[in-house]
């Protein structure tokens, strides 16, 4: 016995060891393939199908119109390598999870990759995390699910649409207009947004109105009062001599305290960040376009490499229009909020919030994945602007669960028995939920004041009466936020699209942005006309947000795609045929600069590109010649004394740079102001407040001397 024993431990010895596959997890990014291979360890392949890997052709319409609009999908250029690589990982794999971004993009790209690899979608194949953890990333696999093909076909449904709606339109524009020149459906509408607001201001006629002050002693102190009412009726003046009249009767008689109210305000926390509300936030605060600001999530979202833990997804799923959050999160950041903060800013129950009317509620509103994470602990191992938006997201959700701001407000009303005034006033008491946070807003909030001890039947001194004279203003120009937030209220597109469609119509010529104002070009207005006139239903904001709601009955499954673009392209087809036919070329002369082509002498003349403006010979095609846009500014720099001019990057971007480069490498991103620093001398820049008012600050780092006022202009 003891020998077979031991005959049988040789044997066991001898046989080899059968080697495991891995399964292969493919993501988008290599960002997050890196953060996840983290957390999966050596079971798994990680691999990243860097965004879409097939799509509609470029060349070609793409859809067959008349075989039910099956659309033609073809490898993108580019990404045949990455498909053979997956192709080799996959056939090598033990199983296959595709882990694409949990919305519709994100489910069409798993569908490519269903077919590419021939995956069955019935299969439990796709893998979905809304943040990038370990606990969400190992939770999903245990829960690995078929396809949604609904999910795919509202995405096909939309690519479809925006294929016929640009390739249908975009050729006749090219051909009656100019080349290089687009359309589409969010695009378009966008536009006729921005060219309608311009003509209301054009439109408007200023209306003139005065607005009266009163000044009375109180006590030892004085306190200001409005005039509400001028015998009787509400007061409403609307000239000077009315005015006048208004201040000989404010001056006469004695003036009685009639009426106090003592009550509390309270003032409720905002929800934490919807992909829209982030946005316009960033805008607001941090002065943020809206694509910088998605890209600069999509980091924190994939992953950011933080020291002693690596590669750390740090905010949730980025593209979200629910205010949800989970049963986790939430005891986290209560949690958060009893160990750091008072009793008193921890709500009894957690803090609800409704999402907007059409929000899909398939994502988490965005929030940090781990409170631990502050973002002072991991401001070393960032870039500043990602630190900026962190510390917004990261504070924003923790004020979202903190306990109302309480103010004390005091009404009063004083009068002479025919004029009447009225004073409010308003004086926090208890901070709540301001204590981490603040929203901003793009109309001002009432201030606060310091409230005056008032009693019933007090007699009051008239100290002073201040007539001012007003006239009434035109609407405000949209700024990035404030577009954001119509096209969302309009049910314009959805999250993901509102920063591509503003890069897109500044790209195409369209628009123009100067600081954070939006205004349409000469071009816009054009193209715009031509779409109200002859596609007036793809301009159309209700047609345009009844067809997001189609979408969103696509993917709930009670539709089929193409019934929708049947219903679409009938009417479609017409207004194509009719605008081919009935508009006439538009000459619309190319702008000319003051600039003289150094290769021919002719005067060079403003073009559109990929990227912008740019200098470009009118002679083309026998002359070629091209050049950036250098616009002189009134700086000096301080390395040489030479001028500083702004330039354009081959991107697009504006930057300020010596005239000596290369020999001098002097460079800004802030506009230089004409003033050098009051203390120290060093150079100034411009930059814009959280309501747009513009101020200057100074370069050097040790100084950071601040000017408010007319000292930033760069005349």
């Amino acid at each position: 016995m003891a020998t077979k024993q031991a005959t049988n431990k040789t044997t066991k010895a001898k046989t080899p060891k059968k080697s495991q596959k891995q399964a292969l997890v493919i993501v988008e990014s290599p960002a997050k393939a890196k953060t996840i291979g983290k957390f999966l360890g050596s079971k798994y392949k990680i691999e990243a199908s860097n965004g879409h890997v097939r799509d509609l052709p470029k060349s070609q319409l793409g859809v067959d119109v008349e075989n039910n609009f099956e659309p033609r999908y073809i490898t993108i250029r580019g990404r045949g390598p990455i498909i053979e690589k997956i192709k080799r990982e996959a056939k090598n794999a033990s199983r296959v999870y595709l882990a694409t971004d949990p919305d519709r993009e994100g489910e069409a790209i798993s569908w490519h990759l269903a077919h590419i690899l021939g995956l069955d979608p019935d299969s439990p194949c796709r893998i979905e995390f809304h943040e990038i953890t370990k606990g969400a990333v190992t939770s999903a696999i245990d829960n690995c699910r078929p396809l949604d093909v609904s999910k795919v076909d509202a995405q096909q449904a939309r690519r479809v649409l925006d294929r016929l709606v640009g390739y249908k339109i975009s050729p006749l524009l090219w051909a009656k207009v100019r080349k290089g020149l687009s359309a589409g459906r969010v695009q378009s509408v966008a536009t006729k947004m921005i060219v309608d607001r311009e003509r209301e201001i054009e439109k408007f006629v200023p209306e003139e109105y005065w607005t009266i002050d009163a000044k009375f002693e109180h006590g030892k102190k004085n306190v200001t009062f409005k005039l509400s009412f001028l015998g009787g009726e509400k007061a409403q003046i609307a000239s000077e001599e009315s005015a006048k009249e208004a201040v000989e009767r404010i001056e006469k008689g004695e003036y009685t305290v009639n009426s106090i109210k003592l009550s509390e305000r309270r003032k409720s926390p905002p929800p934490p960040f919807t992909t829209s509300n982030l946005q316009q936030e960033a805008a607001r605060k941090l002065n943020f376009t809206t694509s910088k600001t998605m890209l600069i999530a999509q980091q924190l979202y994939e992953g950011v490499e933080i020291e002693g833990e690596g590669s750390v997804g740090l905010v949730s799923y980025i593209r979200t229009d629910s205010t949800r959050v989970s049963q986790e999160a939430l005891a986290d950041v209560r949690n958060y909020i009893s160990e750091n903060y008072d009793p008193a800013y921890l709500p009894e129950i957690p803090n609800t919030f409704k999402s907007k009317r059409g929000a899909q509620d398939a994502h988490e509103a965005i929030r940090p994945t781990s409170l631990v994470r502050t973002p002072d602990s991991i401001k070393d191992s960032v870039t500043r602007d990602q630190y900026k938006l962190y510390k917004l997201i990261y504070s924003r959700f923790i004020a979202s669960q903190m306990t109302n701001a309480l103010y004390d407000v005091v009404s009063a009303k004083t009068s002479n028995g025919d004029a009447e005034f009225s004073f409010t006033g308003m004086k926090k008491k208890f901070q709540g939920f301001t204590v981490v946070y603040e929203e901003s807003l793009d109309t001002p909030e009432e201030k606060e004041t310091s409230l005056p001890d008032l009693k019933e039947g007090q007699v009051l001194k008239l100290v002073d009466v201040n007539p001012e004279q007003h006239f009434t203003q035109p609407p405000q120009r949209y700024t990035e936020a404030s577009l954001v937030r119509a096209l969302e209220d309009d049910g314009i597109g959805r999250p993901s699209t509102y920063a591509p469609t503003i890069s897109t119509i500044i790209t195409r010529g369209y628009i123009k942005r100067q600081s954070r104002t939006l205004f349409p070009t000469e071009l816009g207005v054009i193209v715009t006309d031509i779409m109200g006139e002859y596609f007036d239903q793809v301009v159309d904001i209700e047609f345009t947000a009844n067809l997001e709601e189609k979408l969103d009955d696509i993917e709930e499954g009670s539709v089929k795609w193409q019934s929708v673009i049947d219903e679409f392209y009938d009417d479609f087809k017409h207004d194509v045929e009719n605008a081919e036919e009935a508009i006439e070329k538009i000459e619309i002369a190319d702008e000319e600069s003051d600039i003289i082509c150094d290769k021919c002498g002719a005067r060079m003349v403003y073009k559109m590109g990929r990227f912008g403006r740019f200098l470009a010979c009118p002679n083309y095609p026998q002359c070629k010649n091209t050049m950036a846009i250098i616009v002189p500014t009134q700086a000096k720099c301080p390395k040489c004394g030479k001028q500083v001019l702004e330039r354009t990057s081959r991107r697009g971007k504006k930057f300020y740079g010596c005239e000596g480069y290369p020999e001098c490498d002097f460079v800004l991103w802030d506009m230089p102001v004409k003033d050098p620093c009051p203390i120290c001398g060093s150079i100034m820049v411009q930059k814009f407040d959280r309501k747009g008012a513009a101020y200057s600050v100074c370069t050097n780092e040790e100084c950071k001397h601040k000017v408010t006022g007319d000292h930033v202009e760069n005349d």
